[in-house]
């Protein structure tokens, strides 16, 4: 047992896992997996973004084929065992053959490795290489004792002598494996180094039954001669195989909400919540995708909040936006507000770390998982990662009059929540003569993306919901109040008409009901609830406001 090859770490984690309480049960996984094992020397790349569950499957997968420790305890109670039968392809021309899942459980040789662990141990790329080469060839050796190995041979010729003696076939699992990629001391040429390292470890070697590779960028395809174009790629925008296994489904939430339900005397958590906060990704498939680490922190800490979003490749993207031609501002600006942007997204050359298009920007987005790609255009995926982004925009100054108008979104709100009316005014006169205007003022739909940026920081303590429908008609926006006693807004906005013909709307339509259905659902107090009307004149290009208080009945 060494620490690579057979070792505990991909048991213990999956065990730990798999005794959680909001554990999903994604082990129909590896019954795709077995036929692959079968015919031997497959390999499969499948990248997702952070925190979507892919350390979690590949210590599955090292813990379900590898021989280090019996598993049976935990995959004998899965799913997998509910119907032990896979079919397996046998020679091509004949039947396939029905086989029990448990004749590969603890039947392979499985080397696990875990990229990061290396690379944070790491002050050089040099120093991460020879540190990982070094570790697998002790822990060969020490496992084949019978076989005579070169004095001066490497890894990749001790798997291949260990082949050739014992006819033995491996399983490769590597977790992260870009991680290498991020880390500031790595060069353009240890990027490269790394990849041909993989390629000739994995590339036409008859010691592989199967190799599963796990990372968020797709492998890079630059260059005939180093290229690992042995692996099949599964990425979420593109592929649809395999979507099912990383993310959360809205099945999979509804089974760990009623969890959540049991085990929480006092729970401050809805199922709403989740979807608004941590739902919004769409896979090639079609499949619908909450985050799974928000989901089970949110659960297991009864209380909503950003688990994900710390990210360093986030920093550098946003310096990207902050340091780009005004149209990927522009883009950031509008999808803040709700908005979806066309976008052709690439497949994100992981050797390609310099964004230097717009496509480029909103791709690596996707890949990252910041933006969700579905039918051609790129958005902001859920609440979580939406006031990420206005906090962004908040205090970018490089992002030109969409930070200076967002910096005016404090004193709008505390402005709205007096009722004064005059600075109301004042605020959106200046968001219509800045410099550089966001949008066109010809229609509403320009007009509501205006408003709703000037608002942009009551995201911080409400939830803005827009254009949804309400009571008997649609309201442009209401401002559900993430803090019991709170006031709310309800707020409607009327291009040539007037601010009290706005609110004559949201009386006549009952808006109000909507807002009181939602804080009832939340059991949350709400203090008062503002009408608020706005105002604009196309001719005069000018903005009246109006704010109506009236009382919840949650009071």
């Amino acid at each position: 047992m060494g620490y690579y090859l057979n070792g505990t770490q991909a048991f213990s984690l999956y065990k730990s896992e798999a005794e959680s309480p909001y554990f999903v049960d994604k082990t129909m996984l590896l019954r795709e997996l077995i036929p692959l094992v079968e015919q031997g020397n497959k390999h499969i790349c499948i990248t997702r973004p952070r925190r979507f569950g892919k350390s979690v499957m590949a210590a599955m997968v090292g813990a379900f084929f590898g021989k280090g420790t019996d598993s049976s305890g935990i995959f004998d109670s899965l799913k997998i065992a509910q119907d032990p039968q896979i079919e397996v392809g046998l020679l091509q021309g004949q039947p396939n053959e029905a086989v029990d899942y448990r004749q590969y459980m603890n039947q392979y040789d499985v080397i696990y490795i875990n990229f990061i662990e290396a690379a944070n141990e790491s002050s050089s790329y040099e120093e991460f290489i020879t540190t990982t080469k070094e570790i697998l060839q002790e822990d060969l050796r020490e496992a084949f004792p019978d076989v005579k190995f070169r004095k001066k041979g490497t890894a990749i010729q001790d798997l291949q002598k260990i082949y050739e003696h014992t006819q033995n076939k491996f399983i490769l699992v590597f977790d992260e494996w870009d991680c290498i990629f991020h880390k500031d001391y790595t060069t353009d040429e240890d990027r490269r180094n790394f990849i041909n390292w993989l390629a000739a470890l994995t590339k036409d070697k008859g010691y592989i039954a199967l190799s599963y590779m796990t990372g968020v960028l797709p492998i890079a395809k630059y260059s005939s001669g180093s290229t690992i174009n042995n692996f099949d790629e599964y990425t979420m925008a593109v592929q649809p195989k395999f979507s099912e296994y990383f993310g959360f489904t809205d099945e999979e939430v509804d089974i760990l909400y009623e969890r959540y339900l049991k085990r929480e005397s006092l729970p401050a958590i809805t199922r709403e919540d989740l979807r608004i906060w941590y739902d919004g990704y769409h896979t090639a498939g079609g499949v619908r995708l909450y985050n799974p680490r928000s989901v089970v922190k949110a659960l297991s800490n009864n209380c909503l909040a950003s688990y994900w979003t710390s990210s360093g490749q986030y920093m550098e993207i946003a310096a990207y936006i902050a340091n780009d031609r005004d149209d990927v501002k522009k883009d950031v600006a509008l999808m803040v507000l709700g908005e979806a942007v066309p976008a052709k997204v690439e497949e994100y050359a992981a050797t390609a770390m310099r964004l230097g298009t717009r496509n480029e920007i909103l791709s690596a987005m996707v890949v990252y998982g910041f933006l969700n790609y579905e039918n051609g255009k790129v958005h902001i995926p859920n609440k979580e990662l939406t006031d990420e982004f206005a906090k962004t925009i908040r205090e970018k100054e490089s992002l030109g009059y969409i930070n200076r108008l967002a910096m005016e979104s404090d004193r709008m709100l505390q402005a709205t929540l007096k009722g004064d009316t005059k600075t109301m005014e004042e605020i959106l006169a200046f968001a219509h003569d800045t410099e550089t205007p966001l949008l066109d003022y010809n229609d509403e739909t320009e007009l509501t993306a205006i408003v709703n940026l000037v608002y942009l920081s009551a995201r911080d303590s409400y939830y803005v919901e827009r254009e949804n429908k309400a009571g008997e008609g649609y309201t442009d926006f209401i401002f559900y109040p993430e803090r019991a006693g709170d006031d709310g807004l309800i707020l409607e906005l009327k291009v040539d008409d007037t601010p009290e013909a706005a609110i004559r709307q949201i009386k006549d339509r009952k808006y109000l009901l909507k807002f009181q259905g939602r804080m009832a659902e939340k059991k949350r107090h709400t203090g008062r609830v503002l009408l608020v009307g706005i105002g604009y004149s196309k001719k005069k290009k000018d903005h009246h406001c109006k704010v109506e208080i009236v009382w919840s009945v949650n009071e």
